[in-house]
């Protein structure tokens, strides 16, 4: 059987991006009504995905000048949102402790 698709090398390097706000490596850890914590398998968020969250719904910047900030495309930071939207509901939802960090 013949493969049609094969990877040859390594892949298209890494583009950098701008990271404006940047705090260091936290997390949030969820806790009950009666002061315990919940432990549970933790969810983590890339700094993409927090400053580009942080970009488009706390400075309110359309995609484009979001994108532009961070010197990506329209199309990474729409993946990069909607990866940190996904992880952001499932902790929330779960009761999942939520690691920012690289």
């Amino acid at each position: 059987m013949h493969c049609w698709r094969r990877r040859r090398g390594p892949g298209r390097p890494v583009k950098p991006r701008n990271i404006a706000f940047w705090r260091g490596p936290f997390a949030f850890l969820p806790s009950l009504p009666d002061g315990r914590i919940v432990e549970g398998q933790p969810i983590y968020l890339t700094p993409d995905e927090v400053e580009s969250f942080r970009l488009v719904y706390l400075e309110e910047l359309t995609q484009e000048e979001a994108a532009k900030r961070m010197g990506i495309s329209r199309g990474t930071l729409w993946r990069s949102l909607y990866n940190a939207r996904k992880k952001i509901a499932m902790a929330l939802a779960e009761m999942r402790p939520l690691v920012i960090g690289p």
